[in-house]
């Protein structure tokens, strides 16, 4: 073997290439088994497995992968940290700081959301994402007028951004603004009439208008649109009470109770069908305690 690498001018794999090599195949070896084991939705060997590579060699995209998967697994700090040290080898990715942001909110540090869509827009101004994020950041802050003022942009940027509407309604309607909010609901009902969230918007700015039947119907086109929505039969049967329907008002308090047991039985003690009127009244009470 000698000869022949002497005669055809060839060398033999010094020490340094061999480990050079042996620690390529083992990098490989654990992108991809991280790779296909993400892909089956086995994201803690995932991790396991991008770490691992990681040690050997530094690499974007491998990182990236396990930013993905930690999420996956609910490490949302670790997450963010991962997303980090992407952000600082890539400064003007806009991407990387709309996902940091994103993952910020999932950890409710609305602080952190607020800076990553800052720098998110200081490379794109004019990205309608970063702009819905950091109004989700300010509603988190309790900050609802630049909250408004945000979703309002990102509704010029992207006037079809459906999300951003229903946001805008959301929150104008818990400023007051029933009027404001109602613009923007019927915005969206004409693309998304059967949706659950546009419905139950509708429905509770009906009841803000003071329009307990149309309020009352708008819930039940929610519960049409999901039978499991128990929000929707304690709101109407909160409207129900008022209005002295006390079969509708215990009819909504039984689905409620049925679909959400443990939270209504301590409304009055153990959970029966006896009694089930003077819980509902009870029940209500604790919706809605002014009696309003």
């Amino acid at each position: 073997m000698n000869f022949f690498k002497a005669l055809f001018g060839g060398s033999e794999e010094t020490p340094e290439q061999k480990q050079q090599a042996d620690e390529t195949r083992k990098f490989d070896m654990f992108k991809y088994d991280g790779v296909k084991a993400a892909k089956m939705g086995q994201h803690d060997y995932a991790v396991k497995c991008y770490k691992e590579a990681l040690k050997i060699r530094e690499d974007l995209e491998v990182r990236d992968y396990l930013a993905q998967s930690l999420i996956r697994t609910g490490q949302l700090a670790e997450a963010y940290e991962q997303l980090e040290t992407l952000a600082a080898a890539e400064p003007e990715n806009t991407a990387i700081f709309i996902q940091m942001a994103q993952v910020a909110h999932m950890m409710e540090n609305y602080t952190a959301m607020a800076q990553a869509c800052e720098r998110a827009l200081l490379i794109d101004n004019q990205n309608a994402r970063a702009h819905y994020l950091y109004a989700q950041a300010c509603i988190g802050q309790e900050d609802m007028i630049n909250a408004i003022a945000m979703l309002t942009k990102a509704i010029t940027l992207k006037d079809d951004m459906a999300e951003a509407y229903l946001l805008r309604g959301q929150t104008l309607l818990k400023m007051g603004d029933a009027s404001g909010a109602d613009g923007d609901c019927t915005r969206l009902l004409a693309d998304y009439a059967t949706n659950e969230d546009v419905l139950m918007l509708k429905a509770r700015i009906e009841r803000a208008k003071g329009n307990a039947d149309a309020a009352i119907e708008a819930y039940g086109r929610v519960i049409d649109a999901n039978p499991f929505c128990i929000d929707a039969f304690k709101e109407r049967g909160a409207l129900r009470y008022e209005k002295g329907d006390m079969a509708g008002a215990k009819e909504d308090a039984q689905h409620a109770m049925e679909l959400e047991p443990k939270d209504m039985e301590a409304v009055n003690g153990e959970y029966s069908a006896e009694g089930i009127e003077q819980r509902t009244r009870q029940a209500y009470r604790n919706i809605n305690p002014l009696g309003l």
